[in-house]
């Protein structure tokens, strides 16, 4: 089915409230005793790393449980190696390509697709969802449907997404607390574990227990499971609720080269755990050989709640699965993607096909297994099985998995990234023949190396390492956006944007982290209309763009604009800080200083131990404004100093300080101020806000003084040539 005859199939949906014609009162009352439903979702378990299916070098008992307890499908498959495409083929029972979203950031839910949460909520259920990573964030789609939806992971800027999460007993006592709350509705809950995701730090005892950090991270999401059981067994509420165990995606653990799981689609990372315990421990300890996938879960519900299935989905009821063994039976195919190598590595995009015992992998240079016989897929049979090969290829081509890029499918952002000049220099990341994945596979050890370095703090290193990677992987556009992240951190920020600015051109457009960072850089850069184009053009894919655009306003002036898009930014901040701190500057430029004062404490006392030094840093510059304004000068110095010491490439911050220590006659200070900024901060940029501060404190000598030098230094900078020229005395 496509992406639009899953909306428009959405849209009747809604249209019948997707149930059942009325039914009889005995059924009505068989209705009214709907069983509580626990979703368990535990991101990057391999299925082949679980006692429950054969492995022993690690101990499940809570899972273990669940598997004596309920139905184990022995072969079960996701359609994405990536975390929240998968969740949203589980709720919405589509692949992929037919409901839109395609990677973990950049995409967001169709509103016309309904959930399995949305059908859940409207026969009755309490829905209640608890993740823990930002990946699952609300404001994606995959929260539609949830009365409560906790994804109070803490953002922070300059951290992979893999690495915001928070342990799965802090998401598991969240979910409690709900659970307390429900009353007597049925409930849907579903809880979402980030172990054991990378990086593995398993916490005690089971570091101590395993010398894998894998296996010690699957124990820990194992201990996480046992104490929902047993939760839910000291509510009464076990034994008769209908209880699924799952994971999104396995891990490749150096199978076929890779570590992680964002590339290939080999079994290991197809492959995955899943579980279900019946009411009445119904069907208990049965284990089933037949082929299943993650989209049979919303039309397993379904069935088991006597609702209308949903026609056109892929899925099938999981507890008939095997039923039939008709010997001409048709094998179902199991269709998976990985489109993570041709969005961010410029690569080939891959396919999969699994029918009975053949898996077929599509790529430039395509692949073949036997499962039975090849387990491990090390035996491509592609040559001796010509005929299955064009078949499984053919089920592929019949679905259309093309991948838009943002100026194919908006108009005007094409108009925007032509303008912007990304568009004009030949083939984007995503056209021309690519490169198999599994041959630059290397490539992604060597970034994962090269990324390591910096998390330990060896900048030097990682960016060699980096610009290793990157002169024979010229097009991966994630090396270049990891190298901008690691040019700021060292005090770089012109290239910094020049690395950033390279991946949003690879892209050709589609990297909308990297155009954000773009027009973020630009922005401190103090080229206001340029970041400004450059939010606009990610403004429908990114969360950031709202703020960065108010931001913008607020420089320009433009404090109705700022209003607008603050509004917008506050909305969908979820977890972040920053937004508070834009607002806070806005209330600044409104007067409103005492309220910006409040608004601050709230951003504080928000904070807590985050890493978020630059936003800090500018929190601490707009409560040293207000103070300002409100004539409490100690405060307001104290302010200034804090943020610089934060963040020292902060400029506002030193201007900020130099003209409060000139009014209150502190002439001297304020001068050394101005050259420790131009000292730690030797570009254009720095000058150009010294001079502007001077000519403020309407020394005009010392303006003129700093302006020709450097002019005489930086003589083709359009920002210092832009400058009015130096009054006379």
């Amino acid at each position: 089915m496509s992406r639009a005859a899953a909306i428009a199939f959405a849209c009747g949906c809604a249209l019948l409230g997707c149930a059942v014609p009325p039914a009889p009162d005995g059924a009505r009352a068989a209705a009214a005793a709907r069983p509580n439903i626990v979703l368990i979702s535990i991101d990057t378990l391999r299925s082949d790393r679980l006692p429950a299916y054969g492995y022993d070098g690690v101990e499940t008992p809570a899972i273990d449980r669940l598997a004596a307890d309920g139905v184990l499908f022995e072969r079960a498959y996701t359609h994405v190696n990536v975390t929240l495409p998968s969740h949203v083929s589980v709720f919405t029972g589509l692949l992929p390509p037919e409901h839109g979203v395609r990677d973990n950031s950049g995409y967001r839910l169709d509103e016309g697709i309904p959930t399995l949460a949305e059908t859940l909520r409207a026969e009755g259920y309490a829905t209640g969802g608890f993740v823990s990573s930002y990946v699952l964030r609300a404001g994606t789609g995959v929260e539609r449907g949830f009365d409560v939806y906790d994804d109070g992971v803490r953002f922070e800027t300059g951290r992979d997404f893999g690495e915001l999460q928070r342990p799965g007993l802090e998401t598991l006592d969240a979910a409690s607390r709900w659970l307390g709350e429900v009353g007597d509705s049925p409930f849907f809950l579903f809880l979402h574990l980030y172990e054991p995701h990378a990086p593995y730090n398993p916490p005690p005892p089971f570091a101590d227990r395993y010398d894998d950090p894998y296996d010690g991270e699957v124990a820990a999401a194992d201990a996480v499971v046992g104490e929902l059981v047993r939760r839910l067994e000291e509510r009464g509420l076990y034994r008769d609720a209908l209880v699924i165990l799952l994971s999104d995606h396995g891990e490749g653990l150096m199978d076929h080269g890779e570590m992680d799981h964002l590339i290939l689609v080999y079994r290991e990372v197809l492959q995955v755990p899943l579980i279900v315990k019946l009411p009445a421990g119904d069907r208990a300890g049965e284990r089933v050989a037949a082929n299943a996938q993650l989209g049979d879960v919303a039309p397993t519900v379904h069935s088991l709640l006597g609702l209308e299935q949903p026609a056109g989905l892929p899925g099938a009821d999981l507890l008939g699965l095997g039923a039939d063994s008709a010997p001409n039976a048709t094998p179902r195919q199991i269709v998976s993607e990985s489109v993570y190598p041709r969005i961010h590595f410029g690569w080939s995009d891959l396919g999969s096909v699994v029918e009975g015992d053949l898996h077929f992998i599509d790529s430039p240079e395509p692949e073949l297994f036997r499962l039975s016989q090849d387990p491990g897929e090390r035996n491509n049979v592609i040559q001796e099985e010509r005929a299955a090969a064009r078949r499984l290829r053919a089920a592929l081509e019949a679905i259309d998995r093309s991948l838009a890029s943002p100026s194919e499918e908006d108009p005007e952002t094409r108009r925007r990234l032509e303008s912007l000049g990304y568009l004009s220099g030949g083939a984007g990341a995503g056209e021309g023949p690519l490169p198999d994945p599994k041959s630059r596979i290397g490539a992604v050890e060597d970034l994962a190396r090269a990324v390591r370095l910096g998390a330990k703090g060896d900048l030097a290193g990682s960016e060699a390492a980096l610009r290793s990677v990157l002169e024979t992987e010229p097009r991966l556009v994630l090396a270049w956006h990891e190298l901008g992240e690691i040019l700021e951190r060292r005090g770089r920020p012109g290239a910094a944007l020049d690395a950033y600015r390279r991946a949003f051109e690879v892209s050709g457009g589609d990297a909308a982290a990297s155009g954000i960072k773009v027009a973020e850089l630009l922005l401190r850069a103090g080229r206001v209309a340029e970041a400004r184009e450059h939010a606009l053009a990610v403004a429908g894919r990114s969360p950031l763009a709202p703020q960065l655009l108010a931001e913008a306003a607020l420089a320009e002036g433009d404090l109705a604009a700022a209003a607008r898009h603050l509004e917008r930014a506050l909305a969908g901040r979820g977890p972040r800080i920053a937004p508070l701190v834009v607002r806070t500057s806005l209330l600044n430029a409104q007067g409103r200083f005492e309220e910006a004062l409040a608004q601050s404490e709230e951003a504080l006392a928000e904070f807590g131990d985050r890493r978020d030094r630059s936003v800090l840093a500018r929190l601490h510059l707009h409560r040293g404004t207000a103070f300002g304004a409100l004539s409490r000068p100690v405060e307001a110095e104290a302010s200034h100093r804090e943020a610089i010491a934060l963040d020292r490439g902060l400029l506002g911050a030193y201007s900020s300080l130099a003209f409060l220590l000139a009014i209150e006659g502190r002439a001297v200070e304020a001068g050394r101020t101005l050259q420790e900024m131009v000292t730690v901060n030797p570009a254009p940029a720095a000058y150009a806000e010294a001079v502007r501060t001077l000519r403020a404190m309407r020394d005009d000598r010392s303006a003129g003084a700093v302006l020709s030098e450097a002019l005489r230094r930086w003589p083709d900078s359009d920002e210092l040539r832009s400058l009015p020229a130096a009054r006379a005395f």
